[in-house]
């Protein structure tokens, strides 16, 4: 009986461990195709980048590229070359309210977040629901209320008239308040407290440090939008425009254009892309600890 039962556990735990390993295999293969499904746009847009014009027109349309050039690119240089603004202040603008625009973005995200989480006060939990709200309304919805406001301010055609909006950026104050919920316990700085350290010195010392993760997910995040703006309909003087907007105007040229057109997508993609793989371990943390209470 003894020998007959052991006999039948070893055949359960080995159809279970088959269970398992079939299961992780099919996982796995489910998500190798749903990666690769991900990982074609991205080879497709880099492939375009260094096809000739007969590649790219080519039907059906090729992942990879036969005879790799760098015409495109060329073409692209040439083509701002003639413009009156040089393409270095297109640089230097996108540079300039990107790097501002994120920078401010976290620190009052950080902040706003560390009082709503962290601080009791009349009226915060309809506060957040506000913030909560207001992430459901999409950038085309608020851009007319957007421009009443600039111009109300005096700041359209200026850079904070980019940078304002997106330093106020809901979605990062409820990114960072959803980290501090799990990441911060209140016994952390109660004690500080007890030793004497002010609010401010609590932000910037304890609190900032343990919700690392998330400040450098919202740079990503953050660096994508402002990144990929065009400043249409708040910035006039061509001398205070994006790189977005300049390359716009190569892909609005024509057919005749396709190839400057692949290597102004290409170039846009470069600098978020390089964010997200220097910071891409930190997305998984984050999201990963933004759903769970304690």
């Amino acid at each position: 009986m003894a020998k007959n039962k052991e006999k039948k556990l070893k055949r359960i735990s080995r159809a279970g461990l088959a269970r398992s390993v079939g299961g992780s295999v099919f996982n796995f293969l489910v998500l190798c195709v749903i990666a690769a499904f991900m990982v074609l746009p991205l080879l497709y847009v880099v492939s375009n980048a260094f096809k000739p014009l007969d590649e790219i027109f080519v039907y059906p349309p090729r992942l990879y590229v036969i005879n790799p050039t760098i015409d495109n690119f060329t073409n692209l240089a040439s083509l701002m070359s003639s413009s009156w603004i040089p393409f270095s202040r297109y640089i230097f603008n996108s540079v300039f309210i990107t790097a501002v625009a994120t920078f401010l973005q976290i620190i009052f995200a950080s902040m706003a977040a560390y009082v709503l989480e962290k601080r009791e006060f009349p009226g915060r939990k309809i506060f957040f629901k506000l913030v909560v709200t207001s992430l459901m309304f999409s950038t085309a919805v608020t851009a007319i209320p957007n421009y009443i406001i600039m111009n109300s301010l005096g700041i359209v055609n200026t850079y904070f008239a980019l940078i304002l909006p997106a330093a106020a950026s809901s979605m990062g104050l409820y990114l960072m308040k959803q980290f501090m919920t799990t990441s911060i316990p209140n016994a952390v700085l109660e004690a500080a407290r007890v030793d004497g350290a002010n609010e401010f010195l609590i932000f910037w010392r304890i609190v900032m440090p343990l919700v690392k993760p998330a400040w450098l997910t919202l740079i990503i995040f953050a660096f994508q939008s402002i990144w990929a703006t065009t400043g249409n309909g708040l910035i006039y003087s061509e001398t205070m425009k994006p790189l977005n907007y300049a390359l716009n105007q190569v892909v609005t040229g024509g057919i005749s254009r396709t190839g400057s057109a692949a290597a102004v997508a290409f170039i846009m993609l470069l600098p978020p892309l390089t964010v997200f793989i220097i910071s891409q371990s930190n997305i998984l943390n984050t999201m990963a600890s933004s759903g769970i209470k304690e």
